[in-house]
């Protein structure tokens, strides 16, 4: 997903900026992020660079925020755009550029996370992800929000699946499991950030984990162990995701 914010308080740009990162990266989406501090750099940048989604300041010295996205709608259809601003009254303007959705100032975390959510699922980057598993006679598809784990030994992977959804912690709904051939590292490489490495043999969807201590994690009344190799890096994921 490409973004832009287009801001002329470079302050304010860092702060949407840092919230946006967190939340695709904790959702697992790619993304590229470009900052422009005025009108006239924003248009100039699209012609290298075409967001799907724009966070649009309305007033801004030069050409203001809604002059800008006026501009921008004689070429660029189907851009989301996303007004900022310290004045609701302009707001009603949105409907002439065809604006997605707005943010009043100062800036509100839960309010951001949420025009976010509704601008990918609108850009269609909410569907569900899936990994896909090749066997001998057919191919299935594991839902990233259904893998409460990945399992190894030897040449030998197991997914333990669940039916209940990320971070309710009632994994104990259990789907099942399916086994393939596979290794552990190359898996890792395909999960989005939220899956974690805390043992050679264990990858673990930490959306499901409700408890760090010691050398374990909890998902519910499942206890997986956490290797002294991989245990400072998993408490540093684990905290970022309590966080946020």
């Amino acid at each position: 997903m490409e973004i832009a914010i287009c801001d002329d308080e470079r302050k304010l740009r860092a702060g949407l900026r840092k919230v946006i990162e967190t939340k695709l990266q904790l959702d697992g989406i790619e993304y590229g992020i470009q900052e422009y501090e005025s009108g006239e750099e924003l248009l100039a940048g699209m012609e290298k660079i075409l967001p799907d989604l724009l966070f649009l300041d309305i007033e801004m010295s030069g050409r203001n925020g809604m002059e800008t996205a006026r501009e921008l709608r004689r070429k660029y259809k189907d851009t989301i755009i996303v007004f900022v601003t310290a004045y609701p009254d302009f707001v009603f303007q949105g409907y002439e550029v065809h604006a997605f959705h707005y943010i009043l100032k100062p800036y509100k975390e839960e309010k951001i996370k949420e025009v976010l959510d509704k601008a990918m699922e609108e850009a269609g980057l909410l569907k569900e992800k899936y990994y896909l598993v090749e066997q001998k006679s057919k191919t299935l598809r594991l839902a990233f929000s259904k893998v409460v784990y990945f399992r190894s030994e030897g040449r030998n992977v197991e997914a333990v699946l669940t039916s209940s959804d990320e971070g309710t912690k009632k994994v104990d709904n259990f789907l099942g499991s399916v086994r393939f051939y596979g290794k552990l590292s190359e898996i890792e490489e395909e999960m989005p950030v939220y899956f974690v490495r805390i043992h050679n043999r264990y990858l673990v969807n930490l959306k499901f984990v409700d408890k760090l201590e010691g050398n374990s994690v909890e998902c519910g009344s499942i206890s997986l162990p956490v290797s002294r190799a991989y245990k400072q890096e998993t408490a540093v994921a684990f905290a970022k995701m309590m966080l946020n």
